[in-house]
């Protein structure tokens, strides 16, 4: 007896080959970059003792992703906060402590005053949450001029 090519067995199960690669319009950037995030983490293991592992593993895992994982392409808000609307809040407590710190010693900041990151994806725009039958809305953030 001798064992089938994986391509194989996996064409029999039903499962298609995906020859999609990265940045093409077919991937999902979202999921691979998360996917990404996941496996390496300092805690993911080798492997996976059983499923329920994995599940108790991903479900930490979601939590510190969602509630303390700072993000550079949202401005280094968490995922929550985002989606809960306290971006704009966050975004200016940023602004006015260092604008504190500017005008304690503007020697400090050389070419500019100080801004907090913005959202990468939306340069000066901060993303707000939206309702389940709503296209997301941006709030341009005025930018700070001394």
């Amino acid at each position: 007896m001798k064992a089938k090519a994986t391509a194989l067995l996996l064409a029999d199960l039903g499962v298609t080959k995906s020859h999609s690669r990265p940045h093409t319009s077919n991937d999902n950037p979202f999921s691979e970059s998360h996917f990404k995030t996941l496996k390496y983490q300092p805690e993911f293991p080798k492997r996976f003792g059983c499923i329920q592992d994995a599940k108790l593993f991903c479900r930490f895992f979601f939590d510190w992703y969602n509630q303390d994982h700072h993000h550079a392409g949202i401005g280094l808000m968490t995922p929550d906060q985002v989606h809960y609307g306290q971006a704009g809040d966050i975004y200016d407590a940023r602004q006015q402590t260092l604008d504190n710190a500017f005008s304690v010693n503007p020697s400090r900041f050389v070419n500019k005053p100080p801004a907090p990151p913005q959202n990468q994806r939306q340069s000066g725009s901060i993303l707000q949450p939206r309702s389940l039958d709503s296209e997301p809305k941006l709030t341009n953030r005025p930018s700070q001029n001394h």
